[in-house]
């Protein structure tokens, strides 16, 4: 069983806090008589990580399509007017 710490206690003792966590395992905060959060130890939280994601091995041997909409439609094209560059191949040289 998970102890129990309410949240300005975990605050006030929160080597106490972590070390208890480290020890006896997941320990839950309460704010205002609700649980908030849980502290878990580093190993046990990779863990939890690893078995929640699936690997990319995983992934593409799962059956099932795999690549329907995987280019979102795009929205209607928004062009520019061209511009207008001035004629920069004369050859008449610049009177200034």
């Amino acid at each position: 069983m998970m102890k129990s710490w309410q949240l300005q206690d975990a605050k006030a003792r929160f080597s106490e806090f972590l070390d208890a966590a480290l020890k006896k395992g997941p320990q839950v905060v309460t704010r205002r008589g609700v649980e908030a959060a849980v502290l878990v130890p580093m190993e046990e939280w990779r863990r939890l990580q690893r078995e929640t994601r699936p690997s990319i091995k995983e992934l593409l041997l799962r059956e099932g399509p795999r690549f329907d909409d995987i280019v979102p439609k795009r929205g209607a094209w928004k062009r520019r007017p061209p511009t207008d560059f001035p004629d920069t191949t004369s050859s008449e040289p610049d009177s200034k």
